[in-house]
């Protein structure tokens, strides 16, 4: 049966109105990322345990906590993100997450990214090694700008990392210039579930369905293949915290093709749209 989760705080910050979403929405649960403006890498034991609440009383899930882990520099000192790994692995264990989407570190513009390739492996190698025994996946996600951008070296890196798995962003990749059909052939054996969201070649965020990403034909193709769990991401409207999740030098563009009066709209719409493409 297939299973469909939500980035629902691109409705609203605050977790009740994230939750009315989501039922709105008829979907199972969430993809944790961000409560009253705070990343849910950085919430406390005591609020991750009322979230849970709150969310159980309803009927719902966190399938995954989209973590910001390995959003960064190289330079920055490695035991900074080690130990809010560990954090998120503990607010995770709480929430009942079963994933941890992270990241493989920021490029440096204009160098090389192969030179990269040996502290990235390093560090995500020693993320793999805490979650070691926590039942809990860590999932990486091509993100713009990041060491594991395009398809060849998210291949590497869960080549040297088998501990690990992919989540796959198909946006993403139409906004790097790396074709998504391509990138799909590489790395479907190793996907372990995606996210929903479309771009056309410009960078411009657009409902599922309507960009270049061939959204409903990788969708389909990860159906058949046994996949059953989405995460929907419609990335149409500014909903306040976005920026927060983007820095100066590493930003995306939100959907400017298509207008929604409001966040709500634009959320309904995008899981609307993806439902029709896998119906």
């Amino acid at each position: 049966m297939t299973e469909l989760y939500a980035f629902a705080d691109e409705t609203h910050p605050e977790i009740g109105l994230q939750i009315r979403a989501l039922l709105r929405n008829g979907l199972q649960g969430l993809e944790i990322r961000d409560v009253d403006g705070t990343s849910v890498s950085d919430i406390t034991a005591g609020k991750a345990r009322r979230i849970r609440k709150k969310l159980d009383a309803k009927g719902l899930v966190t399938w995954s906590v989209g973590s910001p882990i390995g959003k960064s520099d190289l330079s920055e000192d490695p035991e900074v993100e080690n130990e809010r790994l560990k954090r998120t692995l503990e607010t995770a264990g709480i929430l009942g997450a079963r994933r941890i989407r992270i990241f493989s570190f920021w490029q440096k513009p204009g160098e090389d990214p192969a030179l990269m390739a040996n502290e990235v492996i390093d560090r995500i190698g020693r993320f793999a090694e805490i979650a070691e025994g926590s039942g809990i996946l860590l999932c990486h996600e091509n993100e713009k700008d990041i060491f594991g951008d395009n398809a060849a070296r998210c291949r590497m890196i869960l080549d040297q990392i088998p501990e690990i798995a992919a989540v796959f962003d198909p946006a993403n990749f139409v906004q790097v210039g790396q074709e998504t059909l391509a990138a799909w052939e590489l790395l479907k054996d190793r996907v372990d579930y995606m996210h929903i969201k479309d771009a056309l070649s410009t960078g411009d965020v657009v409902p599922p369905g309507l960009g270049e990403a061939h959204l409903q034909e990788i969708a389909k193709d990860y159906m058949a293949r046994g996949g059953t769990r989405f995460t929907i991401e419609p990335h149409l409207y500014d909903f306040g915290t976005f920026k927060a999740l983007e820095t100066n030098e590493h930003t995306s563009l939100l959907g400017q093709k298509y207008h929604f009066h409001n966040s709500d709209e634009a959320f309904d719409e995008a899981v609307r749209r993806f439902r029709a493409l896998i119906a």
